[in-house]
């Protein structure tokens, strides 16, 4: 029996077939949840940063509707994905945040702002992950996953570390879906 649709949102370069939204989308199928990836990486009308969040809107509005229109039981969202954080936190819908851009101030209030779970994932060389704001989303109760080393892509120069890091990812992933009962 499905737990729901969960929603996976790639990035504006990473494709639902990257490693993150890859694993978070196997985690999502063996916990039973309808794992739908909504594909936009390379649509070439990928939005401006005016534009952002209610173009990402509109395209998890038209996957739900694709879906028969019931509100979706998990989101996950990889960098422009965590545009949707608004629409989680309106309607208290628990989500996976990979890469989330901190340094947007509509995106890290949205995110504290939701009263479900969430999992909050980056690295502290990725130049759009703030640390002081990762902080502040902990002590308001998000699980928070940050890798000193990694990247906006959760990786490093290095192919055994990087690999280490989505490990790390895939296991933070685990857990979460696990302790969401």
């Amino acid at each position: 029996m499905s737990r729901g649709l969960a929603l996976v949102l790639p990035g504006r370069g990473y494709p639902p077939a990257a490693p993150l939204l890859h694993f978070a989308r196997q985690a999502l199928v063996q916990h039973d949840f309808a794992a739908r990836a909504v594909a936009w990486a390379s649509d070439p009308t990928t939005p401006s940063e005016d534009e952002a969040d209610s173009w990402v809107r509109r395209h998890v509005e038209e996957a739900v509707a694709q879906e028969g229109g019931a509100e979706p039981a998990l989101l996950v969202g990889k960098s422009l994905g965590t545009r949707a954080a608004s629409y989680a936190a309106e309607r208290g819908v628990p989500a996976i945040w990979l890469t989330p851009l901190l340094t947007v101030p509509e995106v890290a209030d949205a995110i504290a702002a939701n009263p479900a779970r969430q999992l909050v994932v980056g690295g502290l060389v990725d130049e759009l992950w703030d640390a002081e704001v990762a902080e502040r989303l902990l002590r308001g109760g998000c699980d928070v996953l940050e890798i000193p080393d990694a990247d906006h892509s959760m990786g490093t120069r290095d192919a055994v570390r990087s690999a280490e890091i989505q490990y790390a990812v895939a296991e933070a992933t685990e857990l979460f879906l696990r302790s969401l009962g």
